[in-house]
């Protein structure tokens, strides 16, 4: 007797075995034995022609009906499966026939169940991997669902707060007048002034959620105007002199080419993100410190540099400093301040420099050699403003092109 009619002449006994000893563990449930007679026909289809790839059809299902105990487990579920076979194979062929018989037939038996095997891992790792895949794509599609209503969260906060807070500002600003009209040397003014400065510092977390929600919601405004690099950073300068004072350092801008040249942006929305990178700069800097603003001009672009002799930034940590409410708790000290040394705060600052800078077309990052608060090897950060010859807001250009035109003097006439 060949191979097939050995193996035709173990069906019925093979189903019953097979049925029985697969019953408790397997991984189809639901008609086993219809599976099993199934997977014999084609095993005997597989002998007969020689070509074991008849059984990928029922691999495939098999694949196909893993459970996500089965898919989420680290045992290869077909494979055992198909190794419980193999033994009932080998037992019901070592009962229902001769010793040579059987290993005959187990010979023949080797090469097909060798490729099934190989082929239950294929698919198993093909329907592991789907599995993970749409795992992963459900915990991003969470995260960004998450992600929306923080953001929302923050609006609706940012907004609430704001009409109250200028309530408070107003009426403070009032009685503050009130009080130095009628009693200039009351104690009570001091009392107002420390109300005063609590809601100013309220009123600009406020502003920085806002901030926050309309970069995430991409609906931030950049207001096109010729501005130059030079005229902002004495603006900030000035700005700055009495925190600088305060810590006792030096601020050193230098005149770098583009600075002076007219370019197109938003002054105040590029001013706030010198603002917040330099106050990121004192804050980290020891007393005695030194910042150097510089620049240089690049083809398309304006790179302004702001380096410090601060207490530097770890690898690991200026991957994560531009994301929003990003602190690094080995900088941190105080609950807040601004600009006392290693104070605390929100961390929104140079997300929203970040933000501003990306509207505009451009790039912020910073360069670090690590942390150190004993050698201070301090940061640099890179500012990347493009340089605009016109305004990209069409009736800010033809307002402009009127003035050009109206200011050229005419040809054959005295100016």
């Amino acid at each position: 007797m060949g191979a097939l009619e050995l193996l035709h002449s173990l069906r019925s006994d093979w189903v019953n075995r097979a049925t029985q000893s697969l019953a408790r563990g397997a991984v189809l449930r639901e008609d086993l034995r219809t599976q099993l007679e199934r997977f014999f026909d084609l095993l005997e289809r597989s002998t007969d022609l020689g070509d074991p790839a008849w059984l990928d059809s029922i691999l495939s299902v098999w694949a196909t009906s893993l459970t996500q105990t089965d898919l989420e487990g680290g045992a290869s579920n077909i494979s055992r499966f198909l190794r419980e076979i193999f033994e009932v194979t080998y037992q019901v062929a070592r009962e229902n026939l001769s010793e040579e018989q059987a290993s005959d037939l187990i010979g023949d038996m080797i090469p097909i169940f060798g490729y099934a095997f190989e082929q239950a891992a294929y698919y198993e790792i093909q329907a592991r991997t789907a599995y993970l895949n749409h795992l992963l794509k459900q915990t991003q599609q969470n995260l960004e669902k998450i992600d929306r209503q923080k953001s929302d969260f923050i609006a609706v906060a940012a907004h609430e707060l704001k009409t109250p807070l200028t309530l408070i500002e107003g009426y403070t600003s009032m009685l503050q007048e009130a009080y130095t009209a009628r009693q200039p040397d009351s104690p009570d003014l001091m009392l107002i002034e420390g109300i005063n400065n609590g809601t100013r510092r309220l009123k600009a977390i406020v502003d920085d959620l806002i901030d926050v929600s309309l970069i995430d919601t991409n609906l931030l405004t950049i207001n096109y105007q010729p501005l130059w690099v030079s005229q902002l950073l004495t603006v900030l300068e000035k700005e700055q002199e009495k925190n600088l004072k305060e810590r006792n350092q030096k601020l050193i801008i230098r005149p770098f080419p583009g600075s002076t040249e007219i370019t197109f942006g938003d002054p105040e929305r590029i001013l706030q993100v010198f603002r917040n990178v330099l106050l990121n700069a004192i804050k980290f800097t020891p007393d005695g410190g030194e910042i150097i603003i510089d620049g240089r001009k690049l083809p398309g672009f304006i790179e302004i540099t702001f380096q410090d002799t601060g207490i530097g930034i770890a690898p690991d940590a200026q991957a994560i400093i531009f994301e929003k409410f990003a602190r690094i708790s080995s900088a941190s000290l105080h609950s807040s301040g601004k600009t006392k040394f290693k104070g605390g705060g929100p961390g929104l600052g140079l997300h929203i420099a970040k933000g501003i800078i990306e509207a505009h077309g451009g790039a912020i990052w910073v360069e670090s050699s690590g942390y150190d608060e004993i050698k201070c090897p301090g940061a640099t950060f890179h500012i990347m403003l493009p340089i605009r010859t016109s305004s990209p807001d069409e009736r800010l250009s033809r307002y402009l092109a009127s003035l050009t035109k109206f200011n050229t003097p005419i040809e054959g006439k005295n100016s």
